[in-house]
C-alpha cells in the first residue's frame, strides 16, 4: 500500500499510534526494525544531529528535503515531516510541499511562525497574520501532487494569545482545507480535550524532550481521545547520551573491551542495516550478468 495512504489509515484506526522520531537513517531503520508502524522527523533532532546546534531555523528547505529523503528510503513505513514554516511565502511553501513530496514523506507540518522559526518549546516566538497562513495553506494543498499526502497546518500562538486564538486558528485552517490543525503547546488534558471536541479531524499529541521531563502517559492520551503522539527526540536524546557514556568510558579505561559490552553487535549492526541483503542482490545481478557473457560469446 501507498505509504501515504498507509498513515492515513492508521491515524485513523482505533488506538494511540505511537510515532518515534528519527535524526537519521539509521535510527529510522531501528524504529522499523522495533515494530512502529510510522516515523516522525523533525527540525529539532535535524538541526541537532546535522548541525549540532538547536533548532532557532537556521537549516534551509533544500536541507531538510534532503536529508527526508535518506530516511524516507533507509524505511517502508510512512515518515510524518517537519516543514518548519515552509520557509517563506506562498511560492517557497509550494516548493517545500512538492520537495518533500518527491523526498517520500506521507505527511507534513508547517507552521504559523515567522520566518525564520525555532523550536516550538522555546521563548521568543512570534506568528504570521492569520490571513498569510491560510495563503499558505491554500498553496500547500494545491501544491500536493498526492492527495493522499496530509498537510497539518500547525500555529504556535498559544504561547502569545492563549488558548482561544489557538483553538480560532485551528479551526480556520481546517476550514481552509488543512487535512489536521495542531495547537502547539497545548498539552494539558482540559486543553486536549477542547481541541479534541473544538477541531475537527486527527490530533496528534507530542511529547517532545524540549517541553521537559512531565508528559501525559499514553493511556491517559488514548483516553483520551487522541489519535497518535509524537516523540520527535526521544531517539535524539537516547543516542546522545549513549554515546558520551561509551566516550566518558573509554577515555577513563583506555580500553576497547571495557565499553564493549555497551555496545550494538557487529552481527545486529548488519543486521539492521541489512548486509545480507546488499551482498545477496549483489551476488544475484553477477550471476545473471555471467549468463549474459556466457551466451554472448561467439
Amino acid at each position: 500500500m501507498n505509504v501515504r495512504r498507509r498513515f492515513r489509515e492508521i491515524l485513523a484506526a482505533p488506538g494511540l499510534l505511537l510515532i518515534p522520531g528519527a535524526y537519521d537513517g539509521l535510527s529510522a531503520r531501528i524504529i522499523e526494525e522495533q515494530g512502529f508502524q510510522a516515523i516522525v522527523a523533525g527540525g529539532y533532532a535535524a538541526a541537532g544531529s546535522l548541525l549540532g546546534q538547536p533548532d532557532t531555523g537556521q537549516s534551509n528547505m533544500r536541507d531538510f528535503a534532503d536529508h527526508y529523503a535518506r530516511i524516507c528510503a533507509a524505511v517502508e513505513i510512512p515518515v510524518y515531516a517537519d516543514g518548519d514554516t515552509g520557509f517563506g511565502g506562498v511560492n517557497n511553501v509550494r516548493q517545500t510541499v512538492k520537495a518533500f513530496e518527491k523526498a517520500g514523506v506521507a505527511a507534513m507540518f508547517f507552521t504559523d511562525q515567522v520566518f525564520p522559526s525555532r523550536c516550538g518549546y522555546l521563548p521568543g516566538k512570534q506568528v504570521v497574520p492569520l490571513e498569510q497562513m491560510l495563503a499558505k495553506v491554500k498553496a500547500a494543498l494545491d501544491a500536493r501532487a498526492d492527495e493522499s499526502m496530509m498537510i497539518c497546518a500547525r500555529t504556535d500562538v498559544f504561547a502569545l494569545e492563549g488558548e482561544d486564538a489557538a483553538i480560532a486558528r485551528c479551526r480556520a485552517f481546517m476550514e481552509a482545507g488543512a487535512d489536521m490543525a495542531k495547537p502547539q503547546g497545548v498539552d494539558t488534558p482540559e486543553g486536549i480535550a477542547r481541541v479534541l471536541r473544538d477541531v475537527p479531524g486527527p490530533f496528534i499529541a507530542t511529547l517532545s524532550q524540549a517541553a521537559g521531563p512531565n508528559h501525559l502517559s499514553a493511556d491517559r492520551l488514548e483516553a483520551l481521545g487522541v489519535h497518535a503522539a509524537t516523540l520527535p527526540s526521544l531517539t535524539l536524546f537516547a543516542a546522545a547520551r549513549a554515546v558520551r557514556e561509551v566516550l566518558g568510558a573509554l577515555k577513563a579505561a583506555r580500553s576497547l573491551s571495557d565499553v564493549q559490552d555497551r555496545l550494538i553487535t557487529l552481527d545486529d549492526y548488519y543486521r539492521v542495516v541489512r548486509l545480507d541483503e546488499q551482498l545477496a542482490r549483489e551476488a544475484a545481478y553477477d550471476e545473471a550478468a555471467a549468463k549474459l557473457a556466457r551466451v554472448a560469446k561467439p
